[in-house]
């Protein structure tokens, strides 16, 4: 996206009403930028307290680093507060960055053609995933059932993971219909996991299959959101908000942000080693839906610190579809222990 200089990264609400008529002659550069006068204000106040207290000593510099973490979640509500009060209306374009952006957009390059780094990353996530399951169920007599479950949560979780960006992109499909980008850019994991979960049940409704398979999908499940969340991170997407932790990272615009793909990341790797010993030792589809229930409840928390505008109830889109899934599964796991009955899982 190009980012205008004289725009910046907010951009103002048109206002109808006597007081904004006969402002013909584009005066909106001004109130914008006077707006952004007290975030500006703000934001280097509390940077230049945290560099003071860091060179105070070591018990100073980690109450400097806690300190700013706790400016992370705070800094965007104030920000907002700020506009308002400003008597401004405008809203960030949380997403606008500059054209080099990203640690590591392009791995490499064959024969002159780039290859990108997510879509590597991604690609590579889905064939360990798929062997992975392979290599978990290739001792137990899931028979053409497990090829059945494996297919439908590879196809769901495609167009899941696609869906909410095509129904985002819409304008744009059907302006330029034929131009390959706009179907192919953008996915989400959590779209993806829904969507995958929800193919699964729909096969095995189908074709009767009674066999629950879900503990076999967590560690596939794992691995995959694991290297995705490496192309993320290199590419550039997906990232935190700003921060004055000494990890953070500038992934092209000179702000530090907090690296929340290494963070997932990191989670789902423990994730993994957990899920890959542990899935004998549950009983069948109980592993996935403890998945299910942490995964989605750390979704909810990362996603304070994440650039997303908020949807509803001070939550972001991703935090309420978060909060559904885990009530859906505790309500499940509730309903499963009282009935004393294994209906329904993966």
């Amino acid at each position: 996206m190009d980012l205008h200089e004289d725009r910046g990264p907010l951009h103002r609400i048109e206002r109808r009403g006597p007081r904004h008529q006969g402002d013909a002659r584009g005066t909106w550069p001004r109130r914008c930028a006077g707006a952004c006068v007290p975030v500006a204000r703000a934001t280097r106040q509390a940077v230049c307290r945290l560099r003071r207290r860091r060179v105070r000593g070591p018990q100073d510099r980690k109450r400097a680093w806690c300190m700013s973490g706790l400016q992370d979640l705070r800094m965007p509500h104030q920000g907002w507060r700020l506009l308002r009060d400003n008597g401004q209306a405008v809203i960030p374009d949380l997403h606008a960055h500059p054209a080099v952006w990203g640690v590591r957009p392009v791995l490499f390059t064959i024969d002159g053609q780039p290859v990108a780094t997510y879509s590597f990353f991604v690609t590579l996530g889905l064939v360990v995933a798929v062997l992975l399951y392979r290599y978990n169920t290739k001792d137990r007599a899931v028979g053409n059932n497990g090829l059945y479950i494996a297919l439908a949560a590879v196809v769901g979780g495609i167009v899941g993971a696609k869906l909410p960006m095509w129904i985002v992109n819409l304008p744009q499909i059907i302006a330029t219909p034929l131009d390959p980008a706009v179907w192919l850019s953008g996915r989400t994991i959590v779209g993806g996991i829904i969507g995958g979960v929800l193919a699964v049940w729909l096969v095995k409704r189908k074709l009767g299959i009674k066999q629950r398979l879900g503990n076999y999908l967590v560690p596939s499940l794992t691995a995959g959101i694991f290297f995705g969340r490496i192309g993320c991170f290199l590419a550039g997407c997906c990232y935190g908000t700003a921060t004055a932790l000494p990890w953070g990272v500038n992934f092209g615009d000179g702000v530090l942000r907090n690296p929340t793909q290494l963070y997932e990341a990191l989670f789902v790797l423990g994730l993994f080693v957990y899920s890959q010993l542990m899935k004998d030792r549950f009983a069948p589809g109980e592993l996935f839906r403890f998945f299910m229930i942490t995964y989605f409840s750390w979704r909810f928390l990362i996603e304070f610190i994440r650039v997303n505008p908020v949807w509803m109830l001070g939550l972001t889109y991703y935090q309420v579809v978060a909060l559904g899934v885990v009530v859906a599964y505790v309500i499940k796991g509730m309903y499963r222990k009282a009935s004393g009955s294994a209906i329904g899982g993966s």
